[in-house]
């Protein structure tokens, strides 16, 4: 009988290393390929499609990781695991998370929740913090920003709090998009009600990805807008610390 079993495979875009923004320490930050949505402000255009992707086993991801261990490691750091989207590919996303917990690796999975249900438990009892991307919390602003819709990540967000995931939760803030103060409040009562939140990141828009829209040929939405002054950035801040949250 044969009993071979076929290696998990995945399409990844690149690795990288960082420090202090993808995850506690310094990271081994793996970025896959395929997003099923669309965010106007979206900095990686490049990930959007698997058919763009390398196509890796995981073996190979691991004995690349295995490089930077002991640096990983020493620095208090991990693996994050990012994209695109890492649960359009649940089974080579899962697979990595649960070789790294084998290898007492910290894990980290950066996601938009939008495909919180293909988060099997088992993929989450492997992932030590969830870095939750929350776009907006206007239903309507969410689907013109997006092309999606609100509810899944709301729902993700309650499912690891019951599953006692830790969360960091990043908030884009983009001027005439994010910042409505109403829709900033109904976010931070919302995650004020959860137990789950260490920390929230307000992160000004930037247009760094411009470039790449270019070498692309694909028109950037946002190409005008501009990215939000210290002051917006600020009340927006204070906004998420008034309903008791620790905010960036």
């Amino acid at each position: 009988m044969n009993t071979t079993t076929e290696p998990v495979t995945g399409r990844i875009h690149s690795w990288d290393l960082s420090t202090g923004v993808d995850g506690p320490g310094t990271r081994f930050v793996l970025f896959v390929n395929g997003c099923p949505l669309r965010c106007l402000y979206c900095a990686n255009p490049d990930t959007w499609h698997l058919r763009d992707g390398k196509q890796t086993t995981v073996d190979e991801v691991m004995a690349e990781i295995d490089k930077y261990r002991a640096f990983i490691t020493t620095a208090g750091g991990g693996v994050t695991i990012t994209g695109g989207e890492p649960l359009l590919q649940s089974a080579f996303t899962g697979e990595v998370l649960r070789r790294c917990k084998q290898a007492d690796l910290h894990t980290a999975l950066d996601t938009s929740g939008f495909l919180g249900a293909r988060a099997t438990d088992e993929l989450l009892a492997d992932t030590d913090l969830v870095l939750l991307d929350i776009k907006s919390f206007d239903v309507t602003a969410y689907r013109e920003l997006t092309g999606g819709e609100l509810a899944p990540t709301l729902n993700f967000a309650t499912r690891l709090d019951r599953l006692g995931r830790r969360m960091w939760i990043r908030y884009v803030l983009v001027p005439g998009w994010t910042d409505d103060p109403k829709a900033v409040d109904g976010l931070a009562r919302f995650l004020a009600g959860l137990g789950n939140v260490d920390r929230v990141e307000v992160l000004p828009f930037h247009k760094l990805g411009a470039a790449k829209y270019d070498a692309l040929g694909l028109h950037f939405p946002l190409r005008n807008t501009l990215s939000p002054s210290p002051e917006l950035v600020r009340r927006v801040q204070e906004q998420f610390r008034e309903r008791g949250l620790t905010a960036f």
